[in-house]
């Protein structure tokens, strides 16, 4: 038998709290196909020992309020509900819940540094919620490091008139499993950016996602990766098109050097018969520095409506341009030092959207890191 193929707005229509509404993926699915499931250590199919520890900890602006809350907590599962079975197990899972609000009309005078730092090889599951009250405005830092096998759930719920900007780092250490989603609900005239860079891990596969709960919201997400042997980096994006005059913005960049390096990108976009007036756009780009290493993007844009301010996708992979690297050479630069201007001016653009120097100086090393190995 073949591989089941749905529009998308049939592919991401089942969602539920329980893991046990989701069969067990066996990687035929076309949602867990590109996934190497043997790797996932138990968090797809509920055999994983739930012995490991993530300590979450939350470094806020004085405008937020952090609060540690069970499950029966109201705002918990509001923005979001588990389309697949390791996210409903994470769902399921998770013992308490970090919670920051940011009051109406609150500017947050400095990032909120949420911190994530596993240590042990047993699975963790979590749960975070960030909320902004109509017109606030407020940057968030997600950072993920050191050893663990983790699967979480992150909602983001921006008020009418709203602005969040959110970064997150997944460097985690190099034998660490994640799997998580990130979805933002979007109020009437909020915007939403997203930054993501993926540099650390043996498999990460990360489901960020949009919605919209009325017209004139703005979403921009941005992505970098970089991938090494023997990684597995996964991004899986959906923005769901359910109001009218509403934008989205998707660009994601990655480069993979080494034997079985391998980043999937799927990009999915879904613009529903009321969503008139839609501006849409993805782009994802993929720069293969050695042999052995693979990259797997696949944009997909469904249309339910005619009346659409704009809607395209562009996906391309290659290796780096000669012409570049000898026409640097030919100016007396060495080898490598080209080849690491021709990838930064790769992913400038990309960087020069971090608005936090700080931060942009820290991924830029990471990078240059990378690029050494």
């Amino acid at each position: 038998m073949g591989l089941e193929t749905k529009p998308l707005s049939g592919l991401h229509a089942k969602s539920s709290y329980d893991p046990a509404d989701f069969e067990v993926p066996t990687g035929r699915e076309e949602e867990w196909r590109f996934t190497p499931l043997s790797r996932l250590k138990g968090l797809h199919d509920g055999t994983a020992a739930v012995s490991g520890n993530v300590l979450v900890t939350v470094d806020a602006a004085p405008e937020a309020t952090v609060e540690t809350a069970g499950r029966g907590d109201a705002r918990i599962g509001t923005a979001y509900v588990p389309e697949d079975r390791v996210s409903a197990q994470a769902y399921a899972s998770f013992e308490k819940a970090t919670v920051v609000t940011f009051p109406r009309e609150a500017v947050a005078s400095k990032p909120t540094v949420i911190t994530f730092t596993g240590s042990g090889e047993g699975a963790a599951y979590g749960h975070t919620v960030v909320v902004l009250e109509p017109m606030a405005e407020a940057v968030v830092v997600l950072e993920h490091t050191g050893s663990a096998v983790y699967a979480d759930n992150v909602e983001f719920v921006v008020g009418d008139g709203a602005t969040l900007k959110v970064v997150s780092l997944q460097d985690w250490a190099d034998d660490a499993v994640h799997v998580s989603h990130h979805h933002a609900q979007l109020g009437k005239d909020a915007t939403f950016r997203s930054f993501v860079v993926t540099l650390g891990g043996d498999l990460v596969r990360l489901a960020p996602s949009v919605s919209y709960t009325a017209p004139g919201g703005d979403a921009d997400l941005t992505g970098l990766y970089f991938v090494d042997a023997g990684q597995h980096i996964e991004h899986r994006l959906l923005v769901d098109h359910s109001q009218p005059n509403c934008k989205s913005n998707v660009v994601y960049k990655g480069a993979l050097q080494g034997e079985d390096a391998h980043a999937v990108w799927i990009g999915d976009v879904i613009i529903r018969v009321e969503a008139e007036g839609t501006d849409t756009y993805e782009l994802n780009r993929n720069l293969l520095l050695t042999d052995g290493a693979r990259a797997d993007s696949v944009p997909n844009l469904e249309i339910l409506t005619g009346e659409v301010a704009g809607a395209g996708h562009a996906s391309a992979s290659g290796r780096l341009d000669d012409e570049h690297i000898f026409y640097l050479q030919a100016r007396g630069i060495p080898f490598d030092e080209a080849r690491r201007l021709v990838i930064r001016g790769f992913f400038g653009q990309l960087l020069e959207k971090i608005e936090l120097p700080e931060l942009r100086e820290r991924v830029v090393a990471k990078v240059e890191a990378e690029l050494e190995r």
